[in-house]
């Protein structure tokens, strides 16, 4: 080959193949990463770990809330997937149950997806919206559960916060083990929230206000991460 040809630059083709390709080792990356620690690994680290430039990072994913979305959209999915269909099942009491189950097993096997769940994104892909409605849509169905006379008068939105958290702080060695004991959470919870299991003369303390969407931390800017 001559020096000339040498200096030849890529061709487009191969520049976009290297793009593609960068593009998806970073999800691919900040996907494990995610799952395995959770939404607070900084973006250094993925690049890091991709193998790429913090610079050819954000060319790709300006914020980290783009990068989530991208990371778990098939995910959040399904999710609303599952939510649509709890809503439209004619058992107002078996569809409340199966969304949990669903959400909560998605949310037990992956420590990102668990964050993710809870919190509030921007437009990407419409996400906030689409939350919002099936809040609203969760709301509707809770409403139905308990004039059915099978969920307790007292659940409230604020417990489905709580039981989101306490189903996202399970440490497990596996994601099977992860599961497992997810399931049995809610199980055990499910239980508790029938409208038998409940005793007028003894009352649940007070429903704490929990915050179901706590916005993500911002990332620093890009050169300053740490």
């Amino acid at each position: 080959m001559s020096a000339d040809a040498s200096r030849i630059p890529p061709a487009d083709t191969e520049l976009r193949a290297d793009a593609r390709h960068n593009r998806s080792r970073i999800v691919d990356v900040a996907k494990e990463l995610f799952a395995e620690h959770g939404l607070e690994v900084p973006m250094t680290t993925i690049a890091r770990q991709a193998d790429v430039g913090i610079a050819t990072l954000y060319r790709r994913f300006p914020t980290k809330e783009a990068l989530v979305a991208e990371v778990f959209a098939e995910q959040f999915a399904a999710c609303v997937s599952s939510a649509h269909e709890a809503l439209n099942d004619p058992d107002p009491w078996h569809g409340f149950c199966t969304l949990i189950e669903n959400v909560c097993a998605m949310q037990a096997v992956d420590r990102g997806f668990s964050a993710a769940v809870i919190t509030s994104f921007p437009t990407v892909f419409d996400i906030k919206g689409e939350r919002d409605r099936v809040m609203r849509g969760f709301v509707d169905l809770m409403a139905r559960a308990k004039a059915s006379g099978r969920l307790r008068a007292d659940f409230s939105t604020d417990d489905l916060a709580l039981l989101l958290m306490a189903n996202g702080g399970i440490i497990a060695d596996s994601p099977e083990t992860a599961l497992a004991a997810s399931r049995r959470l809610v199980a055990y919870l499910l239980d508790a929230f029938r409208a038998d299991r409940s005793a007028p003369a003894t009352p649940l303390p007070p429903s704490p206000p929990l915050e179901l969407h706590p916005v993500l931390d911002p990332e620093p800017e890009p050169g300053n991460d740490a």
